[in-house]
Parts: structure tokens; C-alpha cells; sequence
């Protein structure tokens, strides 16, 4: 005989996880499988986990605010205890470089006014006081190591960056997965690992479980695809791409751990800096180090693979990272031995999630969220919650699509814009910062 659930969340990192938490919160019988062995254990624990409020788009900016006051107050949300103690968020504030690639943050700065989330303007002078280490020479346009003028400046200085006082990181983020997993089963979710699901059961035009690896049914009338960068492979079990403008992809990306300059305590001194000029993010990490990942400059091949085939050692990408930030710091060293993460985002066209209905009634997706969701988590459980309620009742999201009040922000959110049938969204960055 199958077990029989309410639903079935297919992942349990920090977004599957908080689905759970909201669904288990509603009354539901909620079953959370993932392949690996614990919570938090593929993107989410890959994740630079940073919390930060701008993006290219107000609905976007908005989520992503919402999701801050979250982390602010991530006990009250959790709201159990966790046997491994819960997740520090560390609010060092987030500093962003003004280029022409970003139009001098003209935009991203209206949409924050829009919003009534703090920022400051500051200049050349201002950003050496907030980070004493940097090097604001131009280097734009961004280059290859290989380049034989790359490191050499193209301006005497950038003009200028913005402040978001309210931004951040996690520096655990697998152990908000599991603080998020363990207020999900307070409330009676289970969770199984090292369980792989191998077809999408359903039956005119309705889903009715899974099928595991072992052979075994389960039953559900709700079934979440969050399973990150093999999302695509469970929508083509369950046969929903072809009702589908917008797919996802697993795009290969590597970050870097190094050691601060000797002079500077960048963990505890530090902040988030991102940097189109230098083609390049970081925030403080434990140890006095400094975490770099990439933003996707053009001279960067994107490397889309298969989620269960790819290379995970460190290449020439990792070097490009670490060099691009030596430019702005030029007293921190450049290790001979590569450390840092190599994983795996689950991507759009555009960098802006799914979260959906699909063309399989009770079949929900919240996907191609790597990279630049993480600080959304929370709030993205409670969205998807309302969505799977609304549709679940009667409510056809594609004609009526369901609002989601962000309720610190004071913004009615429409959930059209993360349709899985949206067009390519033109506000966005097309990179890791959305």
C-alpha cells in the first residue's frame, strides 16, 4: 500500500525547506525528500548567502527587502529551537561600485526610493572610508588575466558608490536550511534523504505522487519541484516543458576563499562589495578571509553542464576571480593553493526565479532561484504557500494571477512576474545579481 501525504516537496535546501516549514504551517501532511544526505547540502550549502535589497526590477527589490527583515529577526521566523543552534546573520551593509553597467545606480537607486529602503550616495573618498583597502581606480572594461593590459587602470576612479546600510550575509547557509527543517517538523513535516525520485505519477491532468528509486509509491495531491539544479530533469518527468516559455539550466560556477590583506580584519572590519568594474562580488568569511565569486562579465564563458556530470575542481576561473579583486585590493595575496566551492546554479534566461503553477494541476514549481535567492527564502516559502492554496481552491493563476502583500515593505506583489510563461524579463542584469 502507498503512503499518502498532502504534499511532497521535492528538495530540502533553504527554499524547499521553508515550503515545507509554510505548508506543514497550514495544517498540511507535508513530505520533504532530497537525494543527498541532510538538508542544505547541494546549492544552498554552495551559496555566498548574501542578504542584500537591490536588484533591476521594483517587484524584485521589493522581495528582496521583505526577506530582510526575516533574517533581522530569523529566531521569531523559525520560531523552535535547533539542536545545531540557529544561523547569525551579520549585517555589515553592502557596498556597490557605480559604472556605466549598472547606469551609476540611477535606477537600482529610484526603485530603492520607491521602496523606502535606505541608501547611501557616496563618493570616491566616502567608499575609501568605509573600506580602507580599496584601490578606486576605473579598470573597466572587465578583462581576462591573460589580457596583457589586464590589472592596469582606465580611469583615475570610479565615480562613486551607493550604500545599503541593510544588507549582508549568512555565514552558515546550510544551517539555515536545517533551523528551517526543523521548524518544519515541529510542525509534523517529515523529511527523508538519500532518496531519489524517479517519475512524476499523475492522472488526467492531475498529479498523484512520486515513484522512488526503490520502487516505492508515495501519494500526494501536491507535488513542489525546488530541486534546484535538477529541476529540469523532474519537469521533464513530469512532462510540463513543453507548457513552458521560460526553463531552467545548470550553469558551473566556482568562488574563491582567500586570506584578507595583512593589515585589514576583513571579517570583522569587511562588508559586501559588489563590483561590475572588477567583474567580481565578495563579503567577509570566517577565518579573516574573504569569500569572491563572480558577475558574469562578458568575457567569461558560462559553462552549462549536466547537473550529474561536471567538473568540480577549480580551473583558470577560480585565478581570473581571486586577480579581479587584487585590482581593487591590491595588498591582499594570491594563494598558490586554490580554495573556495565549486557548485552548481540553477538558472532562467533571465536570472529570475519560477514560481509557479505548471499545466499538471497540482504540480508547483519554485525554481532556477541559485545564485541570487537565498536572502528570498522565507518569504518565498510563504508566497508559495498562498500560490498552492489559491490554485488548490479554484483559482486560475495564468488568467487571475495570486497577489502576495509583502507586509514589512507595504507592497502588493503580483506572482506573474516569476510565471514560468513570462517573457524575458529586459529590466534584468542577465548575471548572478538578478
Amino acid at each position: 500500500m502507498s503512503e499518502k501525504f498532502d504534499a511532497i516537496i521535492i528538495g530540502a535546501g533553504v527554499i524547499g525547506a521553508c515550503i515545507a516549514f509554510e505548508l506543514a504551517k497550514s495544517g498540511r501532511k507535508v513530505l520533504s525528500i532530497d537525494r543527498l544526505p541532510t538538508s542544505g547540502y547541494g546549492s544552498t550549502a554552495a551559496s555566498c548567502a548574501i542578504i542584500r535589497t537591490y536588484y533591476s526590477s521594483i517587484d524584485t527589490c521589493a522581495l528582496a527587502y521583505e526577506g530582510w527583515f526575516y533574517w533581522t529577526d530569523w529566531a521569531s521566523y523559525i520560531g523552535v529551537e535547533d539542536e545545531k543552534g540557529l544561523i547569525k546573520y551579520n549585517n555589515t551593509g553592502a557596498l556597490i561600485v557605480k559604472t556605466p553597467h549598472n547606469s551609476h545606480m540611477s535606477k537600482i537607486c529610484d526603485l530603492m526610493d520607491r521602496i523606502n529602503c535606505p541608501y547611501e550616495d557616496l563618493t570616491v573618498e566616502q567608499m575609501r572610508d568605509k573600506l580602507p583597502i580599496m584601490d578606486t581606480h576605473q579598470f573597466e572594461p572587465v578583462k581576462r588575466p591573460e589580457d596583457p593590459t589586464f590589472g592596469e587602470p582606465t580611469g583615475d576612479a570610479v565615480s562613486g558608490g551607493v550604500f545599503f546600510p541593510r544588507g549582508g550575509y549568512v555565514s552558515d547557509p546550510q544551517l539555515a536550511a536545517h533551523n528551517a527543517q526543523r521548524a518544519a517538523e515541529a510542525h509534523g513535516a517529515v523529511f527523508r534523504f538519500n532518496t531519489e525520485v524517479t517519475a512524476i505519477r499523475q492522472e488526467n491532468g492531475k498529479v498523484t505522487g512520486v515513484t522512488l528509486k526503490d520502487g516505492s509509491d508515495i501519494d500526494a495531491s501536491i507535488v513542489v519541484n525546488v530541486a534546484g539544479p535538477h529541476s529540469s530533469k523532474i519537469n521533464e518527468m513530469a512532462n510540463v516543458l513543453e507548457d513552458m516559455k521560460m526553463t531552467t539550466r545548470a550553469l558551473r560556477h566556482e568562488v574563491a576563499h582567500v586570506p584578507s590583506p595583512a593589515n585589514f580584519d576583513f571579517e570583522k572590519d569587511g562588508l559586501v562589495l559588489s563590483d561590475s568594474d572588477a567583474g567580481i562580488y565578495c563579503r567577509p568569511e570566517l577565518g579573516n578571509h574573504i569569500l569572491i565569486g563572480s558577475e558574469d562579465p562578458d568575457c567569461d564563458v558560462q559553462e552549462w553542464v549536466d547537473p550529474d556530470n561536471f567538473d568540480e575542481n577549480f580551473t583558470e576561473q577560480w585565478n581570473a576571480q581571486v586577480l579581479r579583486l587584487a585590482q581593487r585590493f591590491p595588498e591582499m595575496g594570491v594563494p598558490q593553493q586554490a580554495k573556495g566551492v565549486v557548485s552548481l546554479y540553477d538558472v532562467t534566461k533571465d536570472w529570475v526565479p519560477i514560481y509557479d503553477k505548471t499545466s499538471l494541476d497540482g504540480f508547483y514549481l519554485a525554481i532556477g532561484t541559485s545564485g541570487n535567492q537565498f536572502k528570498n527564502a522565507p518569504v518565498a516559502g510563504r508566497m508559495m504557500e498562498k500560490l498552492i492554496s489559491e490554485c488548490e481552491n479554484g483559482r486560475d493563476h495564468d488568467k487571475d494571477p495570486v497577489h502576495f502583500y509583502l507586509e514589512n515593505v507595504g507592497y502588493d506583489l503580483s506572482m506573474a512576474t516569476f510565471s514560468r510563461n513570462r517573457e524575458v524579463s529586459q529590466d534584468s542584469s542577465f548575471t548572478v545579481l538578478g
